[in-house]
């Protein structure tokens, strides 16, 4: 006999003995039965070389609790087309591993590992309550503070001040060819009547937020995004998406509706902060730089440095022909040029020769070379 959530009514099953918890779960082998609701999966790949690692699940019961799950290599094949975001399963037989230490995405200190005789099903039929979702929400000072440590990852409400640069006062325009090639979008996010934070949206987060923000026929301002990592960059305070990086507006989920409800009860926090404040750049040396790329986590960014040239090196010849559109490699077809790029695929496309330059520049703590390339429009 097991008791719902709540105190509500018993629900009677024959294998409620063995079903275990998630506050339960201990290092080592389990011969038991784990329910749950899956919240969310996505792959995880080695940073160096883009080799897949495994599965990642993110998967909660129903007492609430939220734990990690792993699927390895190997094993991905035989769960993953019954694998439903949102669904509930009953999963017998695992390994409590113990949990990463870097880029966490839940507070328990073990992660359910699929092994050789774990078997997963779906339950159609549930007779007990899941919460569909579970959020950890960080201040600013908590992100201040975890910056820079590749710790745990927590998410973030806010509502947003600029997109891509441009404000919510008129809508912006998002070009999803056009992200999908550059493979970023910088939001300006402020939560509650905190400072305003930098938030980069990489490759399918990127995507995502395109497709959601031209989805929605007034333009959204409250914007959740999950498993941001922090880092510092130019001095200040940065958020950046991860492979596990969900997100949601305005009317999404309950979260999202309550701040959307707090911001029109409190509209003079919107004006808080001008748009001049929002983009003012930050500075860094080419030190700083070099450091920000020898992290392991480190993405695509833009900095603004101050540097003198040097020299211009010569014998460094290159370019391509890209497509007119998106600026990806274009091809040769029968009669025309074609865009490589699988979300452009321009047939006809005109072809722009990208070619570039390599300069050598100084400033007082570091020399570097930078390459810019420049476009000539031929037929």
């Amino acid at each position: 006999m097991a008791m719902k959530r709540n105190g509500k009514s018993p629900v009677s099953s024959e294998s409620d003995e063995k079903v275990m918890f998630f506050k339960d779960v201990s290092l080592g082998p389990h011969a038991t039965q784990l329910r749950f609701r899956l919240i969310h999966f996505w792959e995880a790949r080695n940073p160096i070389k883009k080799t897949l690692i495994g599965l990642e699940l993110l998967l909660i019961d129903e007492l609430g609790t939220v734990i990690q799950g792993f699927i390895p290599p190997g094993r991905i094949k035989k769960y993953l087309p019954d694998m439903k975001q949102g669904s509930v399963y009953q999963l017998n037989n695992f390994y409590g591993s113990k949990n990463k230490p870097m880029y966490r995405v839940a507070d328990h200190i073990a992660t359910v590992s699929f092994t050789w005789n774990s078997e997963m099903s779906v339950l159609h039929e549930v007779p007990i309550s899941f919460d569909e979702d579970r959020f950890r929400f960080h201040s600013y000072e908590d992100f201040e503070a975890n910056c820079d440590l590749k710790g745990d990852l927590y998410d973030v409400v806010g509502h947003m001040k600029l997109v891509n640069g441009q404000t919510l006062i008129e809508r912006p325009i998002l070009d999803e060819v056009e992200i999908a090639a550059s493979r970023r979008i910088m939001v300006h996010v402020q939560s509650h009547d905190g400072p305003v934070m930098k938030l980069y949206l990489w490759d399918h987060a990127a995507t995502d937020f395109c497709k959601k923000f031209n989805s929605y026929e007034n333009t959204p301002t409250v914007l959740l995004v999950t498993t941001v990592n922090t880092k510092r960059l130019g001095g200040t305070l940065a958020l950046t998406s991860m492979s596990s990086t969900r997100l949601f507006m305005d009317y999404d989920v309950q979260p999202t509706k309550d701040y959307f409800t707090w911001l029109a009860s409190n509209p003079e926090i919107a004006n808080q902060v001008s748009a001049e404040v929002v983009t003012k750049r930050e500075a860094l040396t080419i030190a700083e730089i070099f450091s920000y790329m020898t992290q392991e986590s480190a993405k695509d960014a833009f900095f603004e440095c101050t540097a003198t040239i040097d020299d211009v090196v010569h014998g460094s010849a290159w370019y391509y022909i890209g497509c007119s559109e998106c600026h990806a490699k274009a091809t040769k077809g029968a009669t025309s040029l074609i865009c490589t790029n699988t979300r452009c695929e321009k047939v006809n496309t005109t072809g722009v020769a990208q070619y570039r330059a390599k300069i050598s520049v100084y400033d007082n703590s570091e020399q570097a070379f930078l390459s810019y390339l420049v476009m000539l429009v031929v037929s």
